[in-house]
């Protein structure tokens, strides 16, 4: 497999994985693919190596975890500082996850979770002390994360994902 190189087989496996990585093994996988279990773990051991897959990451509910703010925080930062002014931000207590922008000069997006009001300013103080212009705050009310769908053939009988609905 080559740099952006995904056969139908591997986008196959990482439709399947991000509908449920860890209640997915790799016989299910076969045989929705018509494959050998054993294929399908060496597919995944080489999209792991390969860098691919990075890591199977927990979704997690924070408000019934007792934070019940969510927030997404944008951010200016100089272009020439904006990987070392990101990496910052992922250092910052409450920070759940920091996103790069390409263009414009709202160029840092931060996840950020609190208790209350006090945590969230805290997290907006903390970003402006380590460089970042805090240009504006976003409350959420929830965020639904879903498989991408483009890893299916167009012309492939694809299961429809639990909460997905047909035309």
């Amino acid at each position: 497999m080559k740099d952006g190189e995904l056969d139908s087989v591997d986008r196959h496996i990482l439709y399947y994985l991000q509908q449920d990585a860890r209640r997915t093994s790799s016989s299910d996988i076969a045989e929705k693919l018509d494959l050998s279990p054993s294929t399908v773990r060496t597919r995944i051991g080489k999209l792991e190596a390969s860098g691919v897959i990075r890591g199977y990451h927990l979704d997690i509910d924070y408000d019934l975890a007792g934070y019940p703010l969510y927030t997404k925080i944008i951010c200016t930062a100089p272009i020439t500082e904006r990987d070392r002014l990101a990496n910052e931000a992922r250092k910052v207590r409450g920070v759940t996850a920091v996103r790069e922008i390409m263009t414009g000069k709202r160029n840092v997006y931060v996840n950020a979770i609190g208790e209350d009001h006090d945590d969230l300013n805290r997290i907006g103080e903390e970003l402006d002390r380590v460089g970042l212009d805090v240009v504006d705050e976003q409350l959420i009310r929830d965020e639904y994360v879903c498989p991408y769908h483009g890893f299916l053939d167009q012309e492939a009988d694809a299961q429809p994902v639990e909460g997905d609905t047909e035309s």
